[in-house]
């Protein structure tokens, strides 16, 4: 601790406000007696404190727990950067990479490719590999394209999530908007998928507003920075949603009311598993200046209106005319 020109103190303030070097585990070995001291150090940064004289069987010890766990740090990182946008990782790093569980207003999304199962019994292992590794670059690219970050990878589908770990008060505008490019991108996928003669496939997405936990959550074995609670499940459920009502993309109520300008269409009112009341569901279609998507969405709004009022003839022959 006591050093000419600059002491201990400083070194590891120093230290700690630079980013290349703030991550390198410092041990601090001093002849300067007292708990306040040590309390200092360790809140300045240092990884541990040895009094001096050292003892060198503890020394080599406690050097080799400081590596371990910045191993861990590092290894983090990685995977952050590796299903995070540049952006993303570029702020948790300057923030120090504080991944602590705690509740946010975040949107998320999942997405699946339809009767995927049936589709692979047609393909060799290798074929699978190629098409799947294919269509989830092209769907993580509109994903980070919306600075979204990638949860998870389960088969076929992918989970991503806007507004954690860095704040977006963009969320729901970003993962809707980066849902229609996913499905923008199907078309040119299932063209060159034709040409090598794969299948022709189709996917449903599913998103949903509100407010879950984020954080780095799992065992002492294996942890995974991720998103859980009730708005998660729903969009779970709204994704499983698309096939049965033959549409591209649902939301709910929440992501519907945080994205205004776009042109919407209510699907319908559904009582999904874990909720006691219905939800009302959507379909986002274009961007509020395209006219043939809004002049779509005010005939299925006047047929769904006779719907609801029990008008069902008159419903069915307004809903055919779409």
């Amino acid at each position: 601790i006591a050093m000419p020109e600059m002491d201990g103190f400083q070194v590891l303030e120093h230290l700690a406000r630079d980013l290349r070097l703030r991550d390198l585990p410092v041990i601090v070995t001093s002849a300067v007696e007292g708990m306040d001291n040590v309390v200092r150090c360790i809140e300045c940064g240092a990884e541990d404190y040895l009094p001096k004289p050292v003892n060198p069987v503890l020394l080599k010890a406690r050097i080799g727990a400081s590596l371990e766990k910045k191993r861990l740090r590092d290894q983090q990182k990685e995977l952050v950067r590796r299903f995070a946008t540049r952006e993303v990782a570029e702020d948790l790093d300057a923030s120090g990479f504080a991944l602590g569980g705690h509740r946010v207003q975040a949107t998320v999304m999942f997405s699946d490719i339809r009767d995927f199962t049936a589709h692979s019994e047609r393909l060799a292992p290798r074929e699978i590999s190629a098409l799947l590794n294919d269509y989830l670059s092209s769907m993580t690219s509109a994903i980070h394209d919306r600075r979204g970050t990638v949860d998870k990878y389960v088969g076929d589908a992918i989970m991503a999530f806007w507004g954690a770990p860095v704040a977006n008060a963009e969320h729901a505008a970003d993962a809707v908007r980066a849902s229609l490019a996913m499905q923008r991108a199907m078309p040119a996928i299932r063209e060159g998928y034709a040409a090598r003669g794969w299948p022709a496939i189709a996917m449903g997405v599913g998103v949903n507003t509100g407010t879950m936990s984020v954080g780095d959550m799992g065992s002492r074995f294996r942890k995974a920075y991720t998103v859980l609670g009730d708005a998660v499940n729903l969009a779970s459920r709204l994704e499983g949603l698309t096939k049965v009502y033959g549409v591209p993309i649902l939301c709910g109520e929440a992501t519907r009311a945080a994205v205004p300008d776009l042109v919407w269409r209510e699907i319908d009112r559904v009582r999904v598993k874990g909720r006691a009341s219905a939800v009302a569901i959507f379909e986002p279609l274009a961007e509020a200046g395209d006219a043939p998507a809004q002049a779509r969405a005010s005939r299925w709004e006047a047929a769904l209106g006779l719907y609801h009022a029990q008008r069902f003839d008159e419903a069915r022959t307004a809903f055919d005319a779409i």
